[in-house]
């Protein structure tokens, strides 16, 4: 497979016959990523889905999975409870298996990198089964973090009681890994967080905080480039504080993400028929009887990505 023609475009296929993209969703304007390529696919945007009238929503959800076929809908564990709620509602009012509902145990920005990656593979030829459910397996390849200014209310990573009692000493920062392998270290100068084996390029997404470590750190993991983006609303409940630089190391390039989701097996849902990878449907949440997801593949080392 050519580094520049990493797959077959969705909308055309051998026989001829034309295969609309599969629709990817985000409940917020700022986990909707700016487009990698021309060929990414747009983000669906559900804005205000627990303010805006029942029947409106239902009837722009009704129009995307008409006009896609299906809709994989991302969000972040920090999504209000009252959006969720809705989101099922829709689901449940449209009684349509084509809506699957994600919540990735990433933190914010690292589910809008995930949600962008997902839009790049839905141009590619993947049923929106096997698309779905890569989402689970790219998960593994995103390295999530942020910079704090306090750790006293983080509740995704274990905090010891030190670190607890100099989160009250003023000035005290600290460096934070939630993803793929909780880590946490005072951000000081020569202290440094385990990474990626692979080059990853890293987003960064700045709060009320400032920090000099973050520039230092991002030569330690060896990223192949830096680029930011405002912080997602969600990441100060997610993170606990607003103080706060959040930062995401993950794989960019679209050839890359196709041959690690390709090179997966895939198997047929029994119970609603659609090809699937790893051990659950993500569309109708029941689990195939055998092929379970295989443990993360190792790449190769930090060569450009």
């Amino acid at each position: 497979m050519a580094r520049g023609e990493p797959c077959r475009w969705a909308g055309g296929c051998e026989s001829g016959e034309l295969r609309v993209p599969t629709a990817i969703a985000v409940t917020s304007a700022d986990l909707a990523l700016p487009a990698q390529d021309e060929r990414t696919m747009p983000a669906v945007v559900l804005r205000d889905l627990d303010s805006r009238p029942l029947d409106q929503t239902l009837t722009e959800v009704q129009a995307v999975v008409d006009q896609f076929g299906h809709l994989v809908v991302l969000c972040s564990q920090a999504t209000p409870e009252p959006v969720l709620r809705r989101l099922h509602t829709l689901r449940s009012l449209l009684e349509s298996d084509r809506i699957a509902v994600f919540r990735p145990e990433l933190p914010p920005l690292g589910v809008a990198v995930l949600a962008r990656q997902l839009r790049q593979l839905a141009t590619c030829d993947l049923s929106p089964g096997v698309l779905a459910s890569a989402g689970r397996l790219l998960t593994h390849y995103i390295h999530a973090g942020a910079v704090l200014g306090s750790v006293a209310r983080l509740d995704h990573v274990p905090v010891g009681l030190k670190a607890h009692a100099k989160s009250w000493v003023p000035g005290t920062q600290f460096a934070v890994v939630a993803h793929p392998e909780p880590q946490l270290v005072k951000a000081v100068q020569g202290a440094t967080l385990k990474g990626p084996e692979f080059s990853t390029w890293m987003l960064l997404a700045r709060g009320q905080l400032q920090s000099d470590w973050i520039t230092g750190f991002a030569k330690d993991w060896g990223v192949h480039g830096l680029r930011e983006t405002p912080l997602p609303a969600e990441s100060p409940a997610w993170w606990g504080t607003g103080r706060m630089i959040e930062f995401c190391g993950h794989l960019a390039d679209l050839s890359v993400l196709y041959q690690l989701v390709t090179s997966v097996r895939q198997s047929s849902c029994h119970w609603c028929g659609l090809d699937v990878i790893g051990d659950r449907c993500v569309f109708c949440s029941a689990s195939p009887p055998e092929h379970p997801l295989p443990p993360p593949r190792a790449l190769q080392g930090r060569t450009p990505a």
